[in-house]
């Protein structure tokens, strides 16, 4: 009871600040998008856009908890390590969304998509791209020995990982990814973003833990990346022919445009990631 007030303190002022880190990371957002945001959503309803906000809060919630499940020690320094990696969180999300535009969704241009073409599909990549991103970015902030530069260099190997992945995803796959997204196949963005949110959960697991050297630290991510390369597809061949055997994940995503063939891939990708992450521990 003693630790009472001190602790009303603090969850009062920890809720605070998240309420301004999300304001400041929408207003990061506007500065760093050639459209308005709030003009997209409001009035013209745009649920690309929103798809896509939706994963980028989520990223900046994750990477909050992520700075502050790190080492305490008194309120106002927490408070001083919580926003200060948060901020930087914020601007590493807004980065990845370059990132993800030039590199992951490379055929086509991703704002014509999601603001012109209002393409949901679009919008479920980018949702998958900011949470993966903001997962790899809270694991490197969680432990102790490290700082900015190895949560910068956690993610920039993350995101060599994502845009990996991207390359098996579309080698495994008969159809070509950004052909089916380009042209509004919203099943196909749904599987593929939920894919990456599972590369996400397991990359996140390697740049996690205290920070012992760069190479013993980047020994570990690179086997964690390689082995998510290697069972995330085995995991997509087992559920499209032993789970569902009567049909075609591919036929369903690519001819039929089955959204609820993309939910299930999803649903099943993310499921394998977060029970190899337990088991792995």
């Amino acid at each position: 009871m003693e630790n009472l007030p001190y602790e009303i303190a603090q969850g009062g002022s920890l809720i605070l600040l998240f309420m301004f880190v999300l304001l400041l990371s929408k207003v990061a957002k506007d500065l760093f998008t050639p459209y308005k945001i709030d003009e997209e959503l409001s009035e013209k309803d745009n649920v690309a856009l929103a798809t896509s906000m939706a994963g980028y809060f989520a990223a900046i919630t994750i990477i909050y908890i992520g700075a502050f499940l790190g080492p305490s020690k008194d309120l106002f320094q927490d408070l001083i390590t919580v926003g200060g990696y948060s901020g930087l969180g914020i601007l590493l999300l807004n980065l990845s969304h370059e990132i993800n535009d030039r590199f992951i969704l490379r055929g086509f241009s991703n704002v014509k998509e999601i603001i012109e073409d209002r393409n949901v599909g679009t919008g479920a990549v980018q949702f998958g791209s900011y949470v993966a991103s903001g997962l790899i970015v809270a694991g490197a902030i969680h432990g102790e020995g490290g700082g900015v530069m190895t949560i910068v260099v956690f993610f920039l190997l993350g995101q060599i990982g994502l845009i990996c992945f991207t390359y098996i995803y579309n080698w495994i796959t008969p159809f070509n990814i950004h052909d089916e997204i380009e042209q509004d196949n919203v099943a196909a963005g749904v599987a593929f973003g939920g894919t990456l949110v599972a590369v996400g959960i397991i990359l996140m697991k390697g740049a996690s833990g205290n920070f012992v050297s760069w190479q013993y630290n980047i020994s570990i991510f690179a086997l964690d990346a390689l082995l998510v390369f290697i069972l995330l597809p085995v995991v997509r061949f087992f559920f499209d022919k032993v789970i569902i055997p009567r049909t075609s994940l591919d036929h369903e995503i690519h001819q039929d445009k089955n959204l609820g063939a993309g939910l299930l891939e999803m649903t099943s990708a993310i499921s394998f990631a977060v029970i190899l992450l337990f088991v792995m521990g």
